[in-house]
């Protein structure tokens, strides 16, 4: 008898399923209690990231679109914060379809780890589909790279980047942005520059999407050059969710010919939303200890 492989696996009719990533049936209700227990022993409180949130009671009924601040190098440790943080505090029945960069489902068990736990590629139909389409909660880093991989002093700082394609789905999909700062990732390593010259040089844009080559002071390697793996420093994790975002009736009226937003209204909400994420993360760097403190008092201080 002859039988097919499917890298992805398939569907219980045996149809066979996208890429990681790429396929919203990956995601897997009965891997999400497993996978955040596991995560327990790294961002619970006694765990080398204990991780702490304020603020969820601010979050209105599905469907909303959070968008947060990117913080920690490749190894993302805010990503994983946040999934183990969103389900100990809404539950498994609350899904978060997490939208991330091509880079996160470039390793194969990172890519299939994800997908079970609701990821996808970042994209302006993916998100719609399932804000729209699925009435479910959808994450956004607006940033990306550009933020992930923002100098050590710009912790505290929002860096989207003059990207506006998350306030234009929001209008789209005619929902709310919760604006979601974070801090302590950032405090993981210390990233000295970007490195967005030596991007450009190497043509990173075209090969792999990325705008940054950053150089930084990682554990263990000392002084790295490019988005090297590292061991994150232990830390504090903090999220705080802000106040949600949304258009009065004269913005939202404002469509062209097609029924898109106009320019005028996707600025406005994107000036609405990275106002009240830096309010949060203003909030945020003055609870959260300086790299100084946190060798006196302890590193998850």
């Amino acid at each position: 008898m002859n039988s097919t492989h499917h890298p992805y696996g398939t569907t219980a009719d045996g149809e066979p399923l996208g890429p990681w990533g790429e396929d919203p049936r990956h995601f897997d209700p009965s891997r999400v209690e497993p996978v955040i227990s596991t995560l327990e022993k790294l961002f619970g409180p006694r765990g080398l990231y204990p991780t702490e949130q304020e603020g969820a009671e601010r979050v209105p009924d599905s469907p909303v679109l959070i968008a947060a601040n990117h913080s920690g190098g490749v190894m993302i440790p805010d990503g994983w914060a946040l999934a183990w943080m969103w389900y100990r505090t809404f539950g498994p029945e609350r899904t978060l379809a997490m939208l991330g960069h091509n880079m996160v489902f470039a390793q194969p068990h990172v890519a299939k780890l994800f997908a079970n736990l609701g990821a996808l590629k970042a994209s302006p139909s993916a998100a719609l589909h399932m804000l729209r389409d699925h009435g479910q909660d959808a994450i956004v880093m607006p940033g990306g790279d550009i933020d992930v991989m923002r100098p050590y002093r710009d912790a505290f700082r929002v860096c989207f980047g003059g990207r506006l394609g998350y306030a234009r789905i929001a209008l789209r999909a005619g929902v709310p942005i919760v604006p979601l700062a974070n801090s302590g990732a950032h405090g993981t390593l210390v990233i000295l520059r970007r490195g967005r010259r030596i991007a450009r040089a190497l043509g990173l844009q075209t090969i792999v999407r990325a705008n940054v080559f950053p150089i930084s002071l990682t554990v263990p390697w000392g002084l790295t050059i490019g988005p090297w793996p590292h061991v994150p420093i232990p830390v504090r994790m903090r999220f705080r969710f802000g106040d949600p975002v949304s258009l009065g009736p004269t913005f939202l009226r404002r469509v062209d010919v097609h029924g898109e937003p106009t320019r005028e209204a996707i600025e406005e909400m994107d000036r609405l939303a990275r106002t009240e994420m830096q309010r949060q993360l203003d909030e945020l760097a003055r609870v959260t200890p300086g790299l100084r403190q946190r060798l006196k008092h302890g590193l998850r201080s």
